[in-house]
């Protein structure tokens, strides 16, 4: 898999199910306004990617789906976020709860500085999801494995997870986040400090993941957005252009900036 041979990813069903929805969403930091009216619904069980140039909002939006956004000094967030059917900012929102049910993988791989065993570990542990050792190990093994790290890791649980490569650390970062058996999975850019082998793995799990887990990737990569993605959503200057199949957006795109931005006129 490489950025020069992409293929499109499945299609998506006519008939998915609303996983998150959001509508009328307006994001400000301090006086400057980053996002404009976005409405989006992201289907469960799908991979939707969002594409769109530097500083156009698509990780801004990201961020507003977990409320990480709420930890950065004077942004405001109006309008309505909902997961199953509930308003994520409702005051009744417990939001390390919520970040439990949507998980987030970062940029850059981010192991903490403990062994792999404890990286995958600590959020069960916070969240009081295991009875015993015993319980709590079989949860990391099924963890490692759904990231498809533990043939590579499960004689050596007890080493720094900070000393895998850049690939595995992310895979243990993945791990990490269905630890605590989220809905959701965030990913801001997973491949973009790896390698193309690298890359390619990720980009598989994604695959596999989407059996369980309702996806949203924030991609550079129009390559990746092509091949790991059921839905697209081009985002410019803080609006939402255009959303839909990824094999329309990227062969018949409606709006010319989509189009543009497809074939490189800009971006």
């Amino acid at each position: 898999m490489t950025d020069e041979s992409p293929h499109t990813a499945p299609a998506s069903s006519g008939s998915a199910r609303v996983a998150l929805s959001a509508s009328d969403v307006n994001v400000f930091y301090g006086e400057k306004q980053a996002l404009f009216e976005v409405d989006l619904d992201i289907n469960e069980n799908e991979v939707t990617a969002l594409i769109g140039p530097s500083g156009c909002g698509k990780s801004t939006f990201l961020r507003c789906i977990n409320r990480m956004n709420d930890v950065i000094e004077g942004c405001r967030v109006e309008g309505r976020i909902e997961l199953d059917g509930t308003d994520i900012y409702g005051r009744e929102i417990d939001v390390v709860q919520l970040r439990a049910r949507i998980g987030m993988v970062f940029q850059k791989p981010n192991p903490f500085p403990k062994s792999i065993f404890d990286n995958v570990a600590y959020g069960p542990r916070i969240h009081g999801m295991t009875r015993n050792r015993s319980e709590l190990e079989s949860l990391v093994e099924d963890s490692l494995k759904r990231a498809g790290l533990w043939s590579e890791v499960s004689d050596r649980l007890n080493e720094p997870g900070t000393g895998l490569s850049g690939g595995q650390q992310q895979r243990l970062c993945i791990a990490r986040a269905i630890a605590v058996r989220p809905e959701v999975i965030l990913m801001d850019e997973p491949c973009s400090a790896l390698d193309p082998i690298a890359t390619a793995r990720i980009e598989e799990l994604i695959d596999d993941l989407r059996e369980n887990y309702t996806i949203v990737i924030v991609t550079h990569s129009m390559q990746q957005a092509a091949r790991v993605s059921q839905r697209t959503a081009f985002f410019h200057l803080g609006n939402l252009v255009e959303v839909g199949a990824t094999d329309q957006i990227f062969t018949a795109p409606k709006d010319k900036r989509t189009e543009d931005y497809i074939t490189g006129r800009f971006g």
